[in-house]
């Protein structure tokens, strides 16, 4: 699996929550249908209001994100319990989302959908860094470095949680340790 992830950051604040990480009119998308799952990233981080966050995280018309890392602050995915939102996100193209804290129900989303590693920083990123700083995350190292100064931050460890992302989810994770009979 891989581990280290380097890109632009996407950087927001505090208390990101779900309906601004994919509005509730797309919600009607959905992500076990292919063509469905590719449109959802397209409306990610679609309900950020455009006066805080004038560079769109989904540049209008495309699919993927320039971001493969989303760098918040506290309460990152509060809100409602959408699986949506990581799901949008991991559509998008991120492969990690780093904050200060995360709401509880969007950190088990992201395990339980294996779509994104939820990272809980130790510094807040949000202000040491800016929107299209490229930065270097590395799981097994617990670390982010920013390329533009060399700083190097930390984050707490991933722990079980690790193998489930890495599976692809809660279900892979369980057919992959035989909890459950593997598909047919």
């Amino acid at each position: 699996m891989q581990s280290v992830f380097t890109g632009p950051a996407y950087v927001v604040r505090d208390n990101i929550d779900t309906d601004q990480i994919i509005p509730a009119q797309f919600l009607n998308l959905v992500p076990t249908i292919p063509e469905e799952y590719e449109k959802l990233g397209s409306y990610a981080l679609w309900g950020l209001p455009e006066s805080q966050y004038p560079v769109r995280f989904v540049k209008e018309g495309k699919l993927d994100s320039d971001y493969p890392i989303v760098i918040g602050g506290k309460n990152f995915g509060c809100g409602s319990s959408r699986e949506h939102a990581p799901i949008a996100l991991g559509s998008a193209g991120c492969k990690v989302v780093l904050a200060e804290s995360f709401a509880r129900i969007f950190f088990r989303n992201c395990v339980a959908t294996g779509e994104l590693y939820p990272c809980e920083c130790l510094d807040r990123l949000c202000d040491a860094l800016q929107t299209g700083e490229v930065v270097t995350v590395d799981l097994d190292a617990g670390t982010v470095k920013a390329h533009s100064t060399g700083q190097t931050y930390a984050f707490k460890p991933l722990g079980d949680v690790r193998p489930v992302v890495d599976a692809g989810g809660i279900f892979n994770y369980a057919r992959k340790t035989g909890m459950i009979p593997a598909q047919a």
